[in-house]
């Protein structure tokens, strides 16, 4: 079954691209034609592209690795980060820190910094400080939440980058290319698609463009992690089902030695007593 339809994304102004000066060449196979000097996107391009980046983040989510999304302009932040909460998935949408995957390590200590400002307010060292102090830490913790939040939870480098505009997100993009983490994104007409691994072209500046876009790879992902369920389900069945078969085997065997037992002194009777009768017959004959 098809994820979207050509008509949904007509519906949602994805074939919009931006204006014919300001074009990459590089993105001419994804462009069907010109009108009113801008840019129209081949939507069947789109449709087999969108596919072929589902099925491919399906799989690497399959497999119980992390998806990072990125999104610092302001008509996809606020989209991007809703729809990363309800797969729980980790996001950036204020600003990208250089070195953000390159320099990964540090950037963990920064998370660790915010954890341990969250465990002073629990413990009450917090309310011990003096004013100015505690007024310090929380303009930190705050700024750290803005830039650091989405991904609180990311204890390793991210299998595979989601990204809105490319030409805005270029470090990222960069950082991704030297680390060989593969990339996901909408690429339109003024964008580099050459560095990305699985480009959707697609308009990235219309809300309604990118909620729709998003939402199919959002979907990629549920059922990715549905399947991991259903994996671990069955694997977990089948380790009791190996284990009540072992438990069970000795208890079998020991029915069948039982048995085996009772035939060799049923056995061992007939014969004796065929023994005993053997003599009383002969004498009678004489």
């Amino acid at each position: 079954m098809a994820r979207t339809t050509y008509q949904d994304l007509l519906d949602a102004g994805v074939h919009f691209g931006h204006l014919t000066r300001k074009w990459d060449p590089k993105m001419s196979q994804y462009i069907f034609m010109e009108r009113n000097g801008i840019h129209i996107i081949d939507l069947n391009k789109t449709l087999s592209k969108v596919e072929e980046a589902a099925a491919a983040i399906k799989q690497i989510v399959k497999s119980g690795r992390k998806v990072l999304f990125v999104a610092t302009k302001k008509q996809a932040k606020d989209i991007v980060a809703e729809h990363a909460k309800m797969v729980n998935m980790p996001f950036i949408t204020e600003r990208w820190l250089g070195g953000m995957l390159t320099n990964f390590a540090t950037v963990r200590k920064s998370i660790k910094k915010m954890s341990n400002i969250d465990k002073l307010t629990k413990d009450g060292t917090y309310s011990n400080l003096s004013k100015k102090e505690r007024l310090m830490i929380q303009r930190e913790r705050i700024k750290l939440e803005s830039l650091l939040g989405g991904i609180s939870d990311l204890n390793r480098l991210p299998a595979a980058l989601f990204l809105i505009d490319v030409k805005k997100e270029h470090i990222a993009v960069s950082e991704a290319l030297k680390l060989n983490i593969p990339t996901f994104a909408m690429v339109d007409t003024n964008s580099d698609p050459s560095n990305i691994d699985f480009p959707i072209p697609a308009n990235d500046d219309a809300t309604k463009s990118i909620s729709l876009i998003t939402g199919i790879i959002i979907k990629a992902i549920e059922e990715g992690l549905e399947e991991r369920k259903r994996d671990k389900e069955d694997e977990t069945e089948k380790e009791a089902a190996a284990a009540k078969a072992k438990a069970d085997a000795p208890e079998v065997a020991d029915r069948s030695a039982a048995t085996e037992g009772g035939k060799r002194r049923r056995t061992a009777d007939v014969t004796a007593e065929t023994e005993t009768e053997a003599p009383a017959a002969d004498s009678t004959e004489e």
